[in-house]
């Protein structure tokens, strides 16, 4: 059930700027005009609610053991409240569709696509799926397509995960036997899949040109994921690639830029300093002015800690900084609804401590979503 309150007495981060102006809320939307009881917030921030544009820390909780325990429907639920006490009020959730197998094959797949399709309606949070398909698995094209209209797939990213220089070399793929072990096949045959799949590299492009123009058709939202050249770019910007997520290069990312397509990095990149993988800092990307969206990529909590992160920094202000994790990700994604507190849109929103930056409330589609703390007390009373 939705609430119809009015939050007064914060700082609220609206598109002009912080004021401290009463914020509305009713019918699941920000209003311009007072409504419901009064909640006083001061000493609070309240800012928009987080667009995740790309993350698969769901993984943890629908499958926390390997072989030992797979929670399906309450995983999802569970996925949900950690997201909502991040302050992630939109979730893209990066499923692999791959010959990698295992939580990244097609089968596993289809549960997370399921379990998202029963747990949203009954969770505030928005949960969305991402369908992660690897370019090579040609075989696996049809099925996946299938899957895409069944659940209403609305973004799609390409990747490429095969070792291709090792296996043009003859050379064995580093971390083969774990590999193997995670897809549920013996080494040789995960080695042969991978060589089998290798050798039909020249049939990818064809392929690859007409699934995107089917997918594109339909309005599906279809990214790149980790260019690392501008022809890389290129090359997915003609097959009608919208989005560039997490390019490895300042090049990549001036490519995308200058074609029109939005740029994702990595919030955990931002957190940390450095990519973990020695790729490009998302902080020079920012810095450069090419980054549009920050996201989670696997780890929940760092979206707002980036934020906050490039305020320190000193590489953007606190609207710019927000941006990048709200109205930046709701753009790419087409969604108009959100990322901003506009009147009108959807109450999507947060409460944070002033002083530690904590997210001590989450409001989502005008729910509640998540609640903690002393600042419980100011909405209960």
């Amino acid at each position: 059930m939705t609430i119809e309150i009015t939050l007064t007495g914060a700082r609220v981060l609206r598109p002009s700027g912080w004021d401290d102006g009463p914020l509305g809320l009713g019918a699941g939307q920000v209003w311009d005009d007072a409504t419901g009881r009064q909640v006083d917030l001061r000493g609070y921030d309240v800012l928009p609610g987080i667009v995740d544009a790309h993350g698969d820390g769901f993984e943890r909780h629908m499958a926390p053991r390997r072989g030992a325990l797979r929670e399906r429907d309450a995983g999802m639920w569970a996925v949900a409240n950690e997201l909502a006490s991040n302050g992630i009020t939109t979730a893209m959730l990066a499923q692999f569709w791959s010959w990698e197998g295992g939580l990244r094959g097609p089968e596993f797949a289809l549960e997370v696509l399921d379990s998202i399709a029963v747990t949203n309606p009954r969770v505030p949070v928005d949960l969305r799926p991402q369908l992660r398909i690897e370019t090579h698995y040609l075989e696996a094209f049809e099925q996946a397509e299938h899957a895409i209209k069944q659940f209403g797939v609305g973004y799609v990213v390409m990747n490429d995960h095969l070792p291709h220089d090792r296996l043009a070399a003859g050379r064995t793929p580093k971390r083969l036997t774990g590999q193997a072990l995670k897809s549920g096949r013996n080494p040789a045959d995960h080695l042969a899949l991978m060589q089998r799949l290798h050798q039909a590299g020249d049939q990818v492009p064809a392929m690859m040109d007409s699934l995107c123009a089917r997918l594109s058709a339909q309005g599906v939202l279809i990214g790149s994921h980790d260019d690392d050249t501008p022809q890389s770019v290129e090359t997915w910007s003609a097959r009608g690639a919208r989005v560039s997520e997490f390019p490895e290069t300042p090049q990549a990312a001036e490519a995308a830029r200058a074609l029109g397509m939005g740029t994702v990095m990595g919030a955990p990149n931002v957190v940390r300093g450095a990519s973990h993988a020695g790729k490009v800092a998302a902080k020079d990307i920012i810095a450069s002015g090419l980054c549009d969206a920050l996201a989670s990529d696997y780890h929940y909590p760092s979206p707002a800690r980036a934020a906050w992160r490039c305020i320190e920094l000193g590489l953007l202000n606190e609207a710019e900084a927000w941006a990048l994790v709200s109205s930046g990700p709701a753009r790419l994604l087409g969604l108009a609804d959100r990322g901003t507190l506009e009147t009108g849109k959807r109450a999507d929103l947060i409460v944070m401590d002033r002083e530690t930056r904590q997210i001590v409330a989450t409001i989502a589609g005008g729910e509640m979503a998540f609640l903690s703390g002393k600042v419980a007390a100011r909405f209960v009373a």
